[in-house]
């Protein structure tokens, strides 16, 4: 399995080749980041349970020439400089830098057109995507076993409403707690019972800026990847994205 060390490695190495190659690495380029408040990051919802709602992770945005890359995370931090300060952030130590790099990673990938869907979608738009990826998963997939690692409550009760789900998480207020009728697993304690009983995984993208995203690369069955936080880095490690937000 490939560690986190030699994962931030290939990443920032893939990201360096990119903004060489474009021309943009040694630019003067301004780049601002900032944290969002829940309403600027995912709208006036229904539903109420979103981390980013209760306060668990915010959202780092970077804004480069008017085109948006967001990061789910749990280390805020705020920054203005250029893309060579950016790449010489220690991933592998600063959860901080983390955050950083890949909100302007997913805002240059956004820029270039290499990824897409690179903010987070608001309002009915969540419930939306999750009704749709219910039917879109039942239409591939048929009636398998979903492991959902990372708690998403409106994937979580669309997904719990047709298939067999087990959820992990590592926010000790959600684990132990029943949530729509699923049980929230330790997802350190619980991760090879339920990856083991799965036969799809469904995995947030948001593992990228913790490290765990390894956990969950080289397992030998399908694992989708969902979120804006992995938008970037998605085509860079060839790791399968789906998103069924409206364009």
């Amino acid at each position: 399995m490939m560690t986190e060390k030699e994962l931030f490695f290939e990443l920032k190495e893939k990201f360096i080749a990119i903004l060489e190659k474009e021309n943009m690495l040694n630019d003067k380029i301004h780049i601002t980041l900032k944290t969002l408040t829940p309403k600027e990051a995912i709208g006036n919802t229904k539903r109420q349970d979103f981390p980013i709602i209760v306060g668990k992770e915010v959202m780092l945005q970077a804004d480069y020439k008017g085109s948006y890359g967001q990061a789910f995370t749990d280390a805020p931090a705020l920054f203005d400089g250029n893309m060579k300060d950016i790449c010489e952030l220690d991933l592998m130590e600063d959860g901080h830098a983390r955050g950083l790099f890949i909100a302007t990673l997913n805002a240059v990938m956004n820029f270039l057109k290499k990824a897409d869907r690179c903010v987070h979608c608001k309002n009915d738009q969540p419930e939306l995507c999750a009704k749709k990826m219910k039917d879109e998963l039942k239409k591939k997939y048929g009636n398998p076993k979903i492991a959902l690692i990372g708690y998403q409550p409106a994937m979580l009760e669309n997904l719990s409403n047709e298939f067999n789900v087990r959820v992990l998480d590592l926010n000790p207020v959600n684990i132990g707690q029943d949530r729509y009728g699923v049980l929230v697993e330790d997802g350190e304690k619980q991760y090879s019972e339920v990856t083991k009983w799965a036969d799809l995984i469904l995995c947030t993208g948001s593992t990228l800026c913790n490290g765990t995203i390894v956990k969950y690369m080289e397992l030998e069955k399908e694992v989708l990847f969902f979120g804006t936080t992995l938008s970037g880095a998605a085509p860079l490690l060839n790791l399968k994205r789906i998103c069924y937000a409206d364009d």
